[in-house]
């Protein structure tokens, strides 16, 4: 959407100027103080449609091949709806005088930038006010893994290893497919990427019908999280005691080891920014995995390196803003 003008006759914002201001009010904000509370928001919707479809068609009694095709069936239902509502609210946010309000809250429900700095700074902080227990309390909301199994350090780097990876899926991918195609685009993604969320798993239950969600999201998410690691790379460059060389370096050659073909973009920048060992093995509740460790710094993560990270994530934040201002004014040009 970005690639062109406004056609003559409308009366919105330009769309790249409304996710500038939603990237503001988010990271002032974050989801509108509220407002969500009194009315479903916008992936909770989503969310609901998904398991609907996920209850009526993913009977236990039905073959895997047919439930691959009924996993298909479903991404086509959801992305189709995504894709028809984006559409209309972007028709009415460039044709109504104040359309453009209804895009632009919605535009800021669907960019995470300050729910992700909310929730790692909590894991820090319960550790500060409540020990390890805290720690766990806090990480057990933004991580699949069992936080039981976590000592303070495995805390530590969980929410670490989390504000890398969301800020790829979170934050620079809606911004991402909003520049390329206004709301309809990051209105799929967050579709899609909910839908792997939440039926995107390796289960019995969920390998075939879930399968056809899980690799779209892998295939939205190819630029954006190499994008990711990258901003986080640059913001190396102003953070205290951060190694922009040795994250960029890092991601390039840790980032394959990661199980997802995208996580491991900014997660390896992220540890090698920190000089710190990520990812690795790890028990989650169903399963324990043996990965890698992506990065060569040390494992014994801390609050101080949670502090840290944050500081690098709230500055990638702006080069992730400042690219979308450089595309405004290239375009305007």
């Amino acid at each position: 959407m970005f690639l062109f003008g406004l056609s003559e006759g409308r009366v919105g914002f330009d769309p790249l100027v409304l996710l500038l201001l939603a990237l503001v009010v988010d990271g002032y904000l974050g989801v509108l103080g509220g407002l969500f509370s009194r009315i479903p928001h916008p992936v909770v919707i989503i969310g609901n449609l998904i398991g609907a479809l996920d209850r009526k068609l993913n009977k236990d009694r039905r073959s895997q091949m047919d439930r691959a095709f009924r996993g298909l069936i479903v991404v086509i239902i959801i992305v189709s709806l995504a894709g028809s509502v984006g559409w209309c609210i972007a028709w009415l946010g460039q044709n109504y005088p104040f359309g453009w309000i209804i895009e632009l809250v919605l535009l800021i429900s669907l960019i995470a930038q300050r729910s992700l700095y909310t929730h790692v700074k909590a894991v820090k902080t319960g550790i500060e006010e409540s020990g390890l227990e805290g720690g766990r309390e806090a990480v057990s909301h933004i991580v699949g893994r069992d936080p039981l199994q976590l000592d303070e350090h495995g805390v530590c780097r969980a929410a670490i290893e989390s504000l890398a990876e969301n800020f790829g899926d979170g934050v620079v991918a809606p911004v991402f497919w909003y520049a390329l195609f206004g709301f309809p685009g990051i209105l799929i993604y967050k579709a899609v990427n909910t839908m792997d969320s939440m039926i995107g798993y390796r289960t019995e239950k969920y390998k075939a019908f879930g399968m056809t969600a899980a690799r779209l999201d892998d295939i939205l998410n190819l630029i954006p999280a190499r994008l990711a690691g990258i901003f986080i790379s640059i913001a190396a460059i102003a953070a205290p005691k951060a190694n922009p060389w040795r994250a960029f370096k890092t991601m390039l050659r840790d980032a394959g080891k990661h199980r997802s073909p995208n996580a491991g973009w900014p997660e390896g920048a992220m540890a090698g920014a920190l000089d710190l060992a990520l990812a690795g093995p790890r028990k989650y509740r169903e399963k324990t995995v043996n990965d890698d460790w992506i990065g060569t710094g040390k494992a014994r993560a801390t609050m101080i390196d949670i502090k840290r990270a944050l500081y690098v994530y709230g500055v990638a934040c702006l080069v992730n803003a400042g690219v979308v201002a450089c595309l405004f004014l290239v375009r305007m040009s």
